[in-house]
This record gives C-alpha cells, structure tokens and sequence, in this order.
C-alpha cells in the first residue's frame, strides 16, 4: 500500500471524525470553555464603545484643568472653574451616631442633619474624573483612562496564558482527544473502526487529525476573538503603529500558540486514551506538573509543554500586585525558549508520543466487558 494511498485513507477517516468532534453533544461545553472569554472582552468593548460616544457627545475641558482639581474644592468654585460637566448628580444620606446601651449593645441614633453628597463627572476625550463631594466639599477625585491600550494588552496576556494555556486548550483536547478511543470503546463501537481495511497507525492518524482540527478551529478562533474583541473599542494613531510595528505579529504567535497547545496536549491525550483504562488519573497529574511549572527549577521547567507554549506568547503575562510577597520570591521563571527552539521541542514530543501511540493502538484489543 502506497503513502498516498494511506494518506487518502486517513484523510477519509479524519472527515468522518470531524462531524463527531464538531457537532456531537459531548462538544458543547468545548465550544462553552473557547468563547467565555470573548463574551467578557466583547461586553467590555461594548462598554468602552458606550462611554467613548457618550463623551464625545458631551462637554469637555483640558486635561490640565482636571488635574489642577485638589482635595477640599467647593463643588461652586470646581463649577464655575471647570464649567458644566458631563454627570452630575446629587442625594442625601442619613447621619447615624453610634451609641451603646447600658447591656453593652451598640445602637445607631439618627442626627438630624442629612449629608449632602455630588457627583460630577468630567471629561477631556481621552480620560474621565469622577468628583465627589461631601457637604459641598471634595472628597475624592478618581482620573480614569477611556481605554487603557496597553493595560488591555497585558489582561489579554492574562488571560490568554492562564486560560486558554492552562485551562481551556488543557480540558479541551482532554474531552476532544480523549473520546477518539475511549469513547467509542465506552459507546462499544471500536469494533467498525477496526473492520475498516486500513492500518491502525492510519486509523490513529486519521482520528488525530480530526481531533486536532476541530480543537484549533475551536481554540484558536475563540482566542483570536477575544484578541479582536479586546482591539476593537481602540483605533486612532495608536492603532495605526501597532498594527503597523508588532500587530499582525503578535496575532500570528497568538494564534501559533493555540495551535500548538493542541498539537502537544493531543498527542498526550489520545495516546492516554489508548495506553490507560482510566486516563482522568494522569490527566490531574500532569495538570498539577503544568500548574506547580513556575515554582520547579529552570531544567524540570522545560519538561512541560506549557514552558514551551509561553515562550511563544507575544506578551508576557503580568504578575498579580496582589500576590504575596513569599510567593513572588518562590515563582522562578525560567528564561523563554527560542521561538523555533519551542516549535521544534513541541514537534519532537508531539511525534515521540504519537510514535508510542501508535505501538499502543496495534496491540489493542477490544474486550467490552471490562470497559
């Protein structure tokens, strides 16, 4: 039988499996796990887009005039200063005076004075202050940016490192890969397959294949959403450098990465499904090795595919301000791979798996009863 022959063959196999791994009842929480985060960029685009026309339409002072806004301003002097702003609302509050009874217990006396509390807003096209006052005076000023480029930037790193890496595409080609073998030996209908007049290094190929496909078609658009998502309420200048300098590059290596966090983790996932009865075991333990990966030394770091998945990213994913000061010491990064020196490893593990897969999937033996 000639290559081409076996090519055609797995190609067959593979489009058969594609109406399964797209369309089955078992996919739709993949579909769920790829687009939740382009739900939550889209609606912080629309956002965005609400609060950007809304300044617009209104009225606007220079930016120099809202910093020169200081602590203890009258609410009459910011006015006749400033001018009329794009918000402005008042309330009054209750004041209560805390008080204790002779048992001890605390109680709350209404005064009768009430607090009068403003909120005005102002705006200079790029920026938003939020001015409240109390009793006429100024208690906070809060500058905020319309939107923030490269602070959106660094939250998509975010969550494209810590979702899509290490959760989504990780449980993704878990479900997806996993069901190539398992599944249809669970379903008691391996059998066909292996009636099929074919090798079953091409029946294996040819199910990779579709899982493969399915799972970056998935992930990577879902991603690449999100990315599109999060660029969509910004353009001007800003945008005309970007996309001009570094854009199309970083959406490549985006997109590069998705593809190859399902090339390796489903390479790892249908050999599990063919080698082991119960898979789940070795799937937490290697979730556990790709989530404990920044605490190991710099040599166990690069045996995981999540090291080599992140030395792909554009940009990288920003440390929490909030986590503690121990951690951050015990976090130890270890320095990025080349880029080709990641697609290269990537590749060798990818074919090494499926190499022993493909030893595992000639001995197999079908014995429902046990399954």
């Amino acid at each position: 039988m000639t290559m081409s022959t076996r090519a055609s063959q797995a190609w067959v196999i593979a489009r058969i499996e594609m109406r399964r791994a797209f369309f089955s009842k078992r996919a739709l929480w993949v579909y769920l796990l790829a687009l939740f985060p382009s739900v939550i960029f889209i609606g912080h685009a629309v956002d965005m887009k609400f609060q950007q026309r809304r300044m617009a339409s209104g009225p606007k002072v220079s930016a120099a005039m809202i910093d020169s806004v200081s602590r203890g301003e009258t609410d009459a002097a910011v006015l006749k200063r400033l001018g009329e702003p794009a918000d402005d609302n008042e309330w009054n509050r209750r004041k209560y005076k805390e008080t204790h009874a002779p048992n001890g217990q605390r109680r709350y006396e209404e005064l009768p004075d009430l607090e009068r509390h403003r909120h005005l807003a102002y705006s200079d096209g790029k920026r938003r202050a939020y001015l409240h006052f109390v009793n006429g005076m100024l208690e906070s000023k809060n500058v905020r940016d319309l939107g923030n480029f490269e602070e959106d930037r660094s939250i998509f790193a975010a969550v494209f490192q810590y979702f899509y890496l290490r959760l989504a595409i990780f449980f993704g080609c878990l479900g997806i890969f996993m069901n190539l073998f398992r599944g249809e030996m669970l379903d008691k209908t391996l059998h066909f397959w292996f009636l099929f007049p074919t090798r079953r290094e091409v029946l294996l190929l040819g199910k990779y294949m579709a899982g493969l496909t399915a799972s970056c078609v998935i992930f990577t658009g879902g991603a690449l959403l999100s990315y599109a998502a999060m660029l969509w309420p910004h353009g001007g200048v800003e945008m005309q450098a970007y996309w001009q300098s570094v854009g199309w590059s970083h959406v490549m290596w985006y997109g590069v990465a998705a593809v190859l966090g399902c090339v390796g983790y489903g390479s790892v996932f249908v050999a599990a499904g063919l080698l082991l009865r119960n898979p789940i075991i070795p799937a937490a333990v290697l979730l556990a090795w790709e989530s404990i990966n920044g605490f190991l030394p710099d040599v166990l770091q690069k045996l995981s595919v999540l090291h080599y998945l992140q030395s792909l990213c554009p940009v990288p994913a920003p440390l929490d301000s909030d986590v503690p000061p121990l951690l951050k010491m015990l976090l130890n990064p270890a320095a990025p791979s080349s880029k080709a020196g990641a697609i290269l490893g990537l590749m060798g593990v990818t074919v090494l798996v499926l190499w022993a897969a493909s030893k595992a999937v000639r001995r197999l033996e079908i014995n429902y009863g046990t399954e």
